[in-house]
């Protein structure tokens, strides 16, 4: 493989180059919505939406689309809405690892099961896309530490403190301020996702929370998909002071696509475009054809500002700048998003990312971490953390009443 950095040479050199580049250190995405489009549009029925064909126009994600744009390991997200509560998100959440698991079952010869980083490793070289999974919102544990365990038996390996909501425990970005950040509960949820080797996820959650979980948690955290707050003001990105101690930490920061967290122009754009959805009755984060009906016919007599892969480049470069390359990573939230960017438009695009980032004079060495190693690095370390812990301690039985009741 080249070692050059692309920076004089022509745009298809710099693609092909990436493309070489990732064929031996493919893309670990942090966060696909494979799973809740599935269950929204079809169903759950594979027969209806099989991501063996071309799903062009229905998806963002299809295999053959995954093997163009060089995935070598994906965290499917088993997301479930806020709107479910209690055991209804737990229900539905078990429901969102079952068709992760039937994807699996499904599609043996290019997606492989993944629990461990030295799985995500035998299956890039079997030629298989590493597959995850990773639950987006603590609601889906029901303030229940069991819970939290059973579903890393079932092979989730990251959770997302929160999602747009907050959680009894926890304070989300897009909520207002609940308990200022992680609640004595809060703290116990990381101290037992570190002692059971679950990655514990910031994105969604308020800086508090970032700060509160980064000074309890003895394991590398991350964040699935979120980009650089200085860079675009949006509440679901980092702030700087954050980025300073992933170095500390051990963690990684995935940037995500999401045009409406990288774009400024695209934030008050966004803001409008969802309340014309909900003047009309759909959720905000609706992309079943009916609302992006609606999304089209609104974005014709309001112009979309449109993101391209130099605005993920930019938010890169900075977080790069403040975290180091040894703490960045990929999150581009397909399946989970109304739009994309230009260039990356869907699971083919992170090819032309990488063109961008050899054109701004990325080095092989320093995209390989951006691409594979950082988050397979990431993983192993909280491994590591989990046999120290789980030698010395015991699950943990505390509830969110004897921790966080009030004092009589």
């Amino acid at each position: 493989m080249r070692t050059g950095t692309g920076t004089g040479t022509s745009a298809a050199d710099r693609l092909a180059e990436a493309r070489e580049l990732l064929a031996a250190t493919p893309v670990v995405d942090g966060h696909n919505d494979l799973p809740w489009a599935l269950r929204k549009h079809v169903g759950y029925d594979l027969d209806r939406l099989d991501i063996a064909a071309d799903q062009t126009g229905a998806l963002h994600t299809d295999l053959a689309r995954l093997r163009a744009g060089g995935v070598g390991a994906q965290f499917w997200s088993v997301y479930v809405s806020t709107e479910l509560t209690g055991d209804d998100a737990v229900s539905a959440t078990l429901e969102q690892i079952d068709i992760v698991d039937q994807l699996l079952e499904r599609y043996t010869a290019e997606l492989a099961p993944a629990l461990t980083a030295d799985d995500m490793e035998a299956a890039r070289r079997q030629g298989r896309i590493a597959s995850l999974k990773g639950a987006e919102g603590g609601h889906s544990i029901n303030n229940s530490l069991a819970t939290l365990r059973a579903l890393h038996t079932l092979g989730v390996r990251y959770m997302t403190l929160t999602h747009n909501d907050n959680t009894a425990w926890a304070d989300s970005a897009t909520d207002e301020p609940g308990v200022g950040g992680l609640s004595p509960f809060g703290h116990e949820v990381v101290r037992e996702m570190n002692r059971v080797g679950m990655l514990v996820d910031l994105s969604h959650v308020a800086a508090t929370t970032m700060r509160d979980a980064l000074a309890t948690s003895a394991a590398p955290v991350i964040f699935s998909h979120s980009s650089s707050l200085a860079v675009c003001d949006h509440p679901r990105n980092v702030p700087d002071d954050v980025l300073a101690q992933l170095p500390a930490n051990g963690g990684v920061a995935m940037a995500t696509f999401v045009p409406k967290f990288i774009l400024p122009a695209a934030v008050e754009w966004t803001a409008r475009a969802d309340e014309n959805l909900r003047a009309h009755g759909f959720h905000h984060l609706d992309t079943t054809a009916a609302a992006m009906k609606l999304h089209r016919a609104f974005e014709a007599e309001n112009p979309r500002p449109i993101a391209t892969a130099a605005t993920v480049a930019d938010h890169l470069d900075h977080m790069r700048e403040v975290a180091g390359v040894d703490h960045i990573g990929i999150g581009g939230d397909y399946d989970g998003t109304a739009f994309t960017p230009a260039g990356l438009d869907d699971v083919a695009g992170y090819p032309n990312l990488i063109a961008e980032l050899l054109h701004r004079g990325w080095s092989h060495a320093d995209l390989a971490k951006l691409t594979w190693s950082n988050a397979v690095r990431a993983l192993r370390d909280a491994e590591a953390v989990s046999r120290d812990l789980s030698a010395r301690r015991g699950p943990s039985n505390a509830t969110l009443d004897s921790l966080d009741a009030p004092a009589s």
